[in-house]
Formats: C-alpha cells, sequence, structure tokens
C-alpha cells in the first residue's frame, strides 16, 4: 500500500477488549498493527465513544503502548466542533469492533493493510523454569 491513508481506530473492543470504563486487556497484534502503520506514514485517528476522563486514560494508555495519534475524535488536531457539520470523521479506512461481522482480528487487518504477515505470538514458556 503506497498511498498514505487516514486511518480510524476505535478503542474499546477493538484496541482492548471491552470493560469500558475500565481499560481492558491489550488485543493480540493491535499495537504492533499500529505502531507498523504510523512507522508506514498512515495518520491514525483515534475514534472513541469515550470522553473526559475515561478519553484521557485511553490516550495515556496508547501512548504508553508506543502510540500517538495524529487526531482524537476529530478528522484533524485543529477541527473546532461546530453543529452546522456532521460530526462523521473524514477518514479512509474504520477499524472497529462493530463492523458487520464484527472486528477480523489485528493480524489480518495487519496482513491485509501492510502487505506482511503478522509478528509471532510469542511462547507461554509453561509452568516452572519453563517445564
Amino acid at each position: 500500500m503506497n498511498e498514505t491513508l487516514a486511518i480510524a481506530v476505535d478503542f474499546d473492543g477493538t484496541i482492548v477488549e471491552d470493560a469500558y470504563p475500565k481499560i481492558g486487556k491489550e488485543q493480540l497484534f493491535a499495537f504492533d498493527t499500529l505502531k507498523k502503520l504510523q512507522e508506514k506514514g498512515h495518520r491514525l485517528i483515534l475514534w472513541t465513544y469515550r470522553h473526559g476522563r475515561a478519553l484521557d486514560e485511553a490516550v495515556a494508555f496508547c501512548k504508553e503502548n508506543g502510540i500517538t495519534f495524529y487526531a482524537v475524535n476529530k478528522s484533524f488536531p485543529e477541527e473546532e466542533f461546530d453543529e452546522k457539520y456532521s460530526r462523521k470523521i473524514n477518514a479512509d479506512l474504520f477499524i472497529d469492533d462493530r463492523n458487520i461481522g464484527g472486528l477480523v482480528g489485528w493480524g489480518e487487518i495487519y496482513q491485509t493493510l501492510l502487505g506482511e504477515t503478522a509478528p509471532a505470538t510469542p511462547k507461554k514458556k509453561k509452568g516452572w523454569f519453563g517445564l
């Protein structure tokens, strides 16, 4: 994929498991995929129901995991809310667990958007001393 895209990404149920208003466990490959998309020059927009403190916590969680969004709940950083305009944001793609059929999984998103095989899942050690 050679063109730069604006990609809107939901938080609860998409980047993390849905535990709203708490922050759920990270979805497998979510941050790996988002980091790689940013490395390729794509603009990531956090598009979420969250607001206020819950939104601040989600943004901070993503930042702690290496993702700083181009914009949050708007099409571009300087956008000001105006009731004369639609709240639908201008994005080329939307990644959301509320798609028809649900979230396909970050491994498939990684492969589709980046044309690469997703990173291998780290193997967990069994029992004491990896036995």
